[in-house]
């Protein structure tokens, strides 16, 4: 494992350069450990050492992942993102309490929440709906990052129509959240539930817009049309 964990390190550093570092740093409002690699790149050294390891177990494969995200780099963090939803046709209903214990003790920004808990545990719950619930106890977590969590993990589920109930259960329990990030990710739930249950998404947001900060209110109907853009905002 060491062998293949310092390649990938000593080539993400190769390809790393101050200018992509600080570009980077400015999309974030806390601090994250970064190399400073491009994102495409960052996929190119992934795809290429997974190659080496595919034939391994899930285990240890799961294993691999583990290490990169201990690293707290964010290139790190989305090859770990990666390799793990590389094995989504395999997932198997105990997985889930492995992605928990990622979301919970390594996530600290919105790139690695959203971009593990989209892929990696959206399919997993995708797959096994049982764990619906567990995401509904994410809300109440004193970690911003898992409260951000429980809605972006159904933001794919959500674009092939599944699981409305779940996404207006969590919006309820997340409606006044005050963190931004949160505010954010729960309004881009509802957004991405319009685009398949329009008028039941704009029927929740009418109900509760007074209560609804603004960016989560803005999100949520950015893909309405305009006359019903108008509606949602006007306040009552």
């Amino acid at each position: 494992m060491n062998n293949i964990l310092t390649k990938i390190r000593k080539e993400l550093k190769q390809n790393a350069d101050e200018k992509t570092k600080k570009s980077g740093e400015r999309f974030f409002k806390e601090k994250v450990k970064m190399h400073g690699v491009k994102s495409a790149t960052v996929g190119q050294i992934g795809r290429k050492y997974f190659k080496e390891i595919k034939g391994k177990s899930k285990k240890e494969i799961f294993a691999f992942c583990e290490e990169l995200w201990k690293s707290e780099y964010l290139e790190e963090s989305f090859i770990a993102c990666n390799w793990s939803y590389s094995l989504h046709k395999d997932y198997a209903e105990k997985d889930f309490l492995i992605f928990e214990k990622w979301v919970k003790k390594y996530i600290n920004n919105w790139a690695a929440c959203d971009t593990f808990c989209n892929h990696t545990v959206g399919a997993l719950v995708e797959k096994f709906p049982r764990y619906l619930i567990d995401l509904k106890k994410w809300t109440k977590s004193q970690n911003l990052w898992v409260r951000r969590a429980s809605a972006v993990s159904l933001i794919v589920p959500v674009k092939r129509g599944k699981f409305l109930p779940e996404v207006f259960a969590i919006a309820d329990i997340l409606l006044c959240d005050q963190e931004d990030m949160v505010q954010k990710g729960y309004g881009w739930l509802l957004k991405v539930a319009s685009l398949v249950h329009q008028k039941e998404v704009f029927n929740y947001v009418m109900k509760n817009k007074d209560k609804m900060p603004r960016t989560s209110l803005r999100y949520a109907i950015e893909k309405m049309p305009k006359d019903l853009k108008i509606k949602a905002m006007k306040r009552q």
